[in-house]
């Protein structure tokens, strides 16, 4: 009994020891199906699998139930590897994109609609038993549109590309109105539009409305699953072999489980307690430096972005702790 209440007071006293945080990557959500629903919303082709993945990856790193692989990271995994807007509803893909970010789980999706809901009726065309339609005059045609969005996601296990969860989600505007976004048209790199789906502006219009109201449960659902997942824990650690203009380069890599998105505690050893039988090193004092967030990684080193008050310098030790 004793034990069980000093484990669960350090539990208590030492965040994330009684539950480690997931680590997870959200890849683009494939679109193909409603593409030319969206062209004709925005005014261009516009890749919103990419919005919603940005909005997702909001909504998860405000929420805090993960620990989420940033923007920067995947792209460079993502270009690395030849990745193609065809595979991001692979599972296999996504589970071999995963073990390179050395994430738990990779959430891939779909957009399964996105457009207009229109409802048309005629005003005036039957008044006075049917006078109107006698004569030619008819009627008047009153048409109002709301947006609809529907989204499809899915956790896959990074290391048999397994189907842990998958939640879906919809999403209708309180509103209705001949525009579901607004006039004018988007341009952008490749003939390819950018739209900012995580901010107001976005949010107000209707199209917005129903995009958030789609993601919110996902989010929420995706959340409620992270005891299916496997959270993986690599003993990794190694020295700090260059420091200049805030990044370290590390003498371990790829070979020894490094993976970019890592982050590394970088520490200098201070002093050494020894046994005075023996000389054999007992202890060693460290300070903590700061942290090493992983964003380049060969076979045999990586490279750090480092923040945190003290200066690296050659020999401080590193060691790997998300």
């Amino acid at each position: 009994m004793r034990s069980l209440i000093l484990f669960l007071t350090l539990a208590m006293a030492i965040p994330g020891l009684a539950q480690q945080k997931k680590r997870i990557a959200v890849l683009d959500f494939e679109y193909g199906t409603v593409q030319s629903n969206a062209a004709a919303i925005f005014g261009t082709n516009v890749d919103i699998g990419r919005g919603i993945r940005d909005l997702m990856v909001e909504r998860f790193v405000n929420h805090g139930v993960y620990s989420v692989v940033e923007r920067a990271a995947l792209d460079a995994v993502l270009a690395e590897q030849n990745f193609s807007n065809s595979d991001r509803a692979n599972p296999a893909t996504a589970a071999q994109l995963g073990k390179v970010l050395g994430v738990d789980a990779i959430v891939i999706g779909s957009i399964t609609q996105f457009g207009r809901d229109d409802q048309s009726r005629n005003v005036g065309g039957g008044a006075f038993g049917g006078f109107g339609a006698k004569y030619g005059l008819g009627g008047i045609k009153k048409s109002s549109a709301k947006a609809v969005v529907g989204i499809t996601a899915r956790i896959i296990d990074t290391d048999t590309a397994e189907i842990l969860a998958v939640a879906n989600g919809s999403g209708e505007s309180t509103r209705g109105g001949t525009s579901l976004y607004g006039s004018g048209s988007l341009s952008g790199a490749g003939g390819l539009g950018d739209v900012d789906m995580t901010s107001s502006n976005f949010g107000a219009t209707l199209i917005g409305e129903a995009v958030n109201q789609a993601v919110d449960p996902v989010v929420n659902e995706l959340e409620s699953y992270t005891d299916r997942m496997t959270h993986r824990v690599k003993e990794v650690e190694g020295l700090v072999a260059d420091y200049s203009d805030g990044f370290v380069i590390l003498n371990v890599g790829a070979n020894a489980g490094v993976a970019i998105g890592g982050k590394f505690a970088i520490k200098r050893v201070v002093r050494e307690v020894k046994d005075p039988a023996t000389g054999q090193v007992l202890r060693k004092i460290e300070d903590d430096l700061g942290v090493a967030l992983i964003t380049e990684v060969d076979e045999v080193s990586a490279v750090g972005r480092f923040s945190g008050d003290g200066t690296p310098q050659v020999g401080d030790t590193a060691k790997l702790v998300e």
